[in-house]
């Protein structure tokens, strides 16, 4: 006989866990198709870092600044400054590929 299953308490506990996750779901949908472009954005970030080498990686951050970014670069960038919601969002989603990837570079300690 299992008696934790007739109580109230394990039963509340349960039910706000439960109540907990499904609004944690709930809020990353709603994230997810608040900022489509951003996504798409944010996804050819991380795929950019998961797919470059190392050499690529430092061979970039060598010649950051020598040239101009391209346009479409430039307007996901102006679109990030202005809203700052968006900006949390992005930089949510790419943040840990992105650290991950230079901390194996050594680009970070």
């Amino acid at each position: 006989m299992v008696v934790w299953q007739n109580c109230p308490m394990v039963k509340k506990v349960a039910f706000a866990s439960l109540f907990t996750l499904a609004i944690a779901l709930l809020c990353a949908a709603v994230n997810a198709q608040q900022y489509p472009i951003m996504d798409r954005i944010a996804d050819k970030v991380i795929q950019k870092y998961q797919t470059s080498t190392c050499e690529q990686l430092w061979q970039e951050r060598a010649q950051k600044g020598k040239a101009p970014k391209p346009q479409m670069e430039q307007e996901a960038l102006q679109m990030l400054k202005s809203d700052p919601q968006m900006r949390a969002a992005f930089i949510n989603k790419v943040a840990a590929p992105i650290a991950n990837k230079m901390f194996e570079c050594g680009m970070i300690p």
